[in-house]
């Protein structure tokens, strides 16, 4: 089984068979049918994915790799709020009638602030310090900016990125205030491992571990048997992951300048429900 398979697995039976349920408490997102969602969440999860041993993409069910990257280049290249820029639908539900999702996730990187060396956004200061300045422990970015909260369509769940540079290997970690297992957890983590790819590529570096702190860890009450049912799947080695070597510039990456072989995975047909 891929390592990413035994992560999930190993995390959400923690969460289903030691976690709190929130069901004595008045919740603020609801199902479709107007329902409460509640939770059953584990607390101060923290998982480590080693970039180079194998590439962090579940085989229990699919993971579209190429819609999470269209969307990491969205918040972190393009660094944009406008849903028309993204090619899934996945932030439709929280999009204002500007079509933006305010002053979240791309938003917020794009803002330049000043610093000794000149004007740079969160981005561009990250690149600049990992080719110049690779020893900083003080590289990284956040998303949870009080000021704007009011004027974003949702507050940003994977808020902070702590990048690491030891010897010639680049690390991470992913800071996470919030992870629905069932939709979003390998999505996240398939993201934030091709990042510190194209970060460590761009910077002369290898990429080296990614370490994903989740401080709510939860399954939704209706996700309950499709996580069960999930759990039960055939598992497949994690395939090989490559990355356009030619690729020098940040800014050059597209959704095509990344491959999986040999991907393998199993059929999960369930409709699953999301909670808003």
């Amino acid at each position: 089984m891929s390592k990413a398979d035994q992560i999930y697995r190993e995390t959400c039976q923690e969460i289903l068979n030691h976690g709190v349920w929130d069901t004595d408490r008045d919740v603020r997102p609801h199902w479709e049918d107007g329902a409460p969602a509640h939770t059953i969440k584990k607390f101060g999860i923290v998982n480590r994915y080693n970039l180079q041993e194998e590439f962090p993409i579940m085989t229990l069910r699919r993971t579209y790799y190429k819609s999470c990257i269209d969307e990491l280049l969205w918040i972190w290249q393009k660094k944009s709020n406008r849903v028309c820029d993204l090619a899934s639908h996945v932030w439709d539900a929280w999009a204002f009638e500007d079509g933006t999702i305010g002053k979240a996730y791309g938003y917020q990187l794009g803002v330049k602030h000043q610093y000794a060396e000149g004007m740079f956004d969160q981005v561009d200061r990250v690149l600049f310090d990992l080719k110049n300045n690779p020893t900083s422990r003080r590289i990284l970015t956040n998303l949870y900016n009080f000021e704007d909260l009011h004027a974003m369509g949702l507050y940003p769940c994977a808020y902070s990125m702590t990048f690491n540079v030891s010897g010639n290997t680049l690390n991470a970690i992913l800071n996470q205030r919030s992870q629905d297992m069932l939709t979003a957890n390998n999505w996240n983590v398939v993201q934030y491992a091709v990042l510190v790819h194209m970060m460590a590529q761009v910077s002369g570096l290898q990429a080296g571990e990614l370490v994903h702190v989740i401080a709510d860890a939860h399954i939704y009450d209706r996700h309950i048997p499709l996580v069960e049912k999930m759990l039960k799947n055939q598992q497949y080695e994690a395939p090989k992951f490559s990355i356009d070597p030619s690729i020098t510039d940040f800014y050059q990456f597209t959704v095509d300048s990344f491959r999986l072989e040999n991907y393998q995975y199993a059929q999960f047909d369930e409709k699953i429900p999301v909670a808003i």
